[in-house]
């Protein structure tokens, strides 16, 4: 496999940017990113000072009256997904950058930063339907691959809308082992795709990385605009000069984006969201942050009261 000049190229910036930053800041620590997986249950031993109390096992803890911790085999190997919405609506950026590009930057940096630990990775592509699967295999080369196929995809063109659920079914249907999953979308699609997710997640470690341009939440007064459903074709002449257009406008992008948020805490995932004007190590450390945060939470709230000294 030969993979092209331009994704040599990027993974090339990638690597001396983004990648380099985030071994910086992580300083190796990807457990922040992927908490929770690859870790099998190996024994359970009583309490000792230092322990990690999220590894307490209260239930054994209460049958013992003595605090038990799990001890745990790390797994040599992660076996990572990237479930890939390339449908028309991801090719939309109002800017130079197109969410197309964020996904393929973000894929590349996280499938170079897995694989160099000696992980595999894979991934579904769907445009209209799921029409590519790269099987998950391991190194750079492999990398490049993944990120050739997805900047040389032909756009898809305008038709039937989004239907995430047979990209997420897809995934559930294919992915047997358990895994850390990555749905690369802009969750632009027709409903009923929650139900599949959480599904999902009951089975893998499952992160949504969500794609958004920042037009798409809310309209500067641009005047008279004619603007074109990406994944229809359909168009409509607007006047964004009107406060009350554009009002309304804000107000349903607030609700799909309350909409979402539901979905995903249903669900039981934890959403990354990447916007075409951001910083992509900075929006990745945010998410690290966040999950980290959450896991110190969780831990100090499931602690019963009279065991908070220890």
């Amino acid at each position: 496999m030969s993979a092209s000049p331009t994704a040599e190229a990027i993974l090339r910036r990638l690597e001396w940017t983004v990648i380099r930053r985030l071994d910086g800041m992580l300083h190796g620590d990807y457990r922040t990113l992927f908490r929770g997986y690859g870790l099998d249950l190996a024994d359970l031993r009583e309490y000792q000072h230092n322990d990690d109390v999220r590894h307490i096992d209260w239930n054994v803890t209460a049958r013992m009256q003595v605090p038990y911790v799990r001890e745990f085999n790390e797994e040599r190997e992660v076996a990572a997904w990237f479930l890939l919405d390339l449908s028309a609506s991801v090719d939309f950026g109002s800017e130079s950058v197109r969410k197309r590009n964020v996904a393929s930057e973000f894929v590349a940096v996280l499938a170079r930063l897995l694989t160099r630990h000696g992980n595999r990775v894979g991934a579904l592509f769907y445009g209209t339907a799921v029409d590519q699967v790269i099987p998950t295999r391991s190194g750079r080369r492999h990398v490049l691959h993944l990120l050739h196929s997805m900047r040389t995809r032909p756009v898809a063109a305008p038709g039937a809308p989004t239907d995430l659920d047979v990209l997420l079914r897809a995934g559930y249907d294919a992915i047997r082992r358990r895994s850390l999953v990555f749905v690369v979308s802009d969750f632009i699609s027709r409903p009923g795709w929650a139900t599949t997710l959480a599904h999902l997640a009951q089975r893998h470690e499952v992160i949504a990385v969500r794609l958004y341009d920042p037009l798409e939440r809310r309209l500067p007064d641009l005047g008279l605009l004619v603007i074109q459903d990406s994944e229809t074709g359909e168009q409509v002449f607007v006047d964004t000069h009107d406060k009350g257009f554009r009002k309304r406008f804000a107000q349903l992008a607030e609700k799909r984006e309350e909409e979402l948020r539901a979905a995903f805490r249903t669900a039981g995932v934890d959403a990354l969201e990447l916007a075409t004007d951001d910083d992509l190590a900075d929006a990745i450390m945010r998410f690290a942050d966040l999950r980290k945060r959450r896991s110190q939470l969780a831990a100090g709230g499931g602690m019963p009261q009279h065991m908070g000294a220890a």
